[in-house]
């Protein structure tokens, strides 16, 4: 498909540089395809009044890490070079993939000084990506790095203002326990306690899912067609125990709800092909735009999302493009705030 068919102009001021309080303030655009009334204005507290008993809400339990490092680039016979660093995969105790800039005069063999950290560049790739050897490895590495480093604000973000210490809290949903993401699975960041009372009174089940977001999920696409692109892997984990539980919900009629769409993808790569979900670890780097058959969720919660993304491609996939047009005509008209720190929609799938 054309990527120019996902494309859409949204003002500045949609977009949103610090989260609302509390979080389940935020509004939440329901949408149902097909229906004399598409797109509903409510509020993410409204949210028990939307689901039902025996309904499962699936989470991405990721922890976001401080992933964006600054340092000095030492090389024998040049300067020294300020260069930045934005982990995005580890690939073993002691070595991460990661987006430097400036990317083109980083080599393989330069030694970067990340303050007390240091590491080497093994090996460069396509984009920008390099391979960092780090001289600490493990839970000594883990330590130095949220020393060291920056929580990596997704761009839109950090081009308006920097990091603060507001974003240690206000960048991490309730639930985080797996460290590992680069970005957060912003739809979870809605999450409160007082919020989950009501929704475990309702009967409605949580299960939790692993998949550490990556810094490609900010990249744009490039592509003048998507069938030229490439998505970047990443790590995830769905447990037997999670895995059985939610077959079980589908069996006896629930509906299972996706928090966020790396929750999505992840059960999605975890499916066989009549939807059974199995249990699976590794990295993934599904790409779902329209005419993707959808094998688990039935609905999706999720923030709005860039233009020309993956992440509203997917959106299009799963409640049909022309739905998800109206639906951010809509939500920009009537105020909505957009992307990480912004309001949220309830998607419901369309079965056309």
């Amino acid at each position: 498909m054309r990527v120019d068919l996902f494309d859409f102009d949204l003002p500045e001021e949609n977009i949103a540089l610090r989260p609302v309080t509390p979080r389940e303030a935020a509004k939440l655009l329901v949408v149902r395809p097909g229906t004399e009334t598409p797109y509903e204005d409510f509020t993410v507290g409204d949210l028990p009044s939307l689901l039902r008993a025996g309904d499962a809400l699936v989470f991405n339990d990721t922890r976001v890490i401080p992933a964006q490092l600054e340092g000095i680039r030492h090389r024998e016979g040049a300067g020294g070079q300020a260069v930045s660093a934005t982990l995005h995969m580890r690939i073993a105790g002691d070595r991460w993939k990661a987006f430097a800039k400036p990317g083109k005069r980083i080599k393989p063999g330069d030694r970067i000084a990340f303050g007390t950290l240091w590491a080497t560049v093994e090996n460069k790739g396509e984009g920008g990506e390099v391979t960092l050897h780090f001289d600490a490895s493990g839970p000594e590495l883990d330590r130095a790095i949220a020393t060291v480093g920056h929580i990596p604000l997704p761009p839109y973000i950090a081009s308006k203002r920097a990091e603060d210490e507001a974003d240690r809290k206000d960048y991490q949903t309730i639930y985080a326990r797996e460290e590992g993401a680069v970005a957060a699975p912003t739809a979870g960041l809605h999450f409160t306690d007082a919020l989950f009372e009501k929704l475990d009174a309702l009967g409605v089940i949580r299960h939790f899912v692993t998949l550490h977001v990556g810094a490609g999920t900010f990249l744009p696409v490039k592509a003048d067609d998507t069938t030229e692109h490439v998505m970047h892997e990443e790590i995830g984990y769905v447990s037997e125990e999670t895995a059985a539980a939610l077959n079980a919900v589908k069996a006896r009629g629930g509906r299972i709800v996706s928090v966020g769409t790396t929750s999505l993808r992840l059960l999605e790569s975890a499916a066989d092909e009549d939807g059974t979900i199995k249990p699976w670890s590794g990295a993934t780097g599904i790409f779902i735009t329209p005419g993707y058959r959808f094998r688990t969720a039935d609905i999706l919660m999720t923030n709005f999302h860039l233009p020309k993304s993956t992440l509203f491609m997917l959106v299009s996939a799963f409640s049909g493009l022309e739905t998800m047009r109206g639906a951010y005509a809509h939500a920009i008209s009537s105020g909505y705030r957009f992307y990480s720190y912004g309001d949220s929609s309830l998607l419901f799938r369309d079965h056309a």
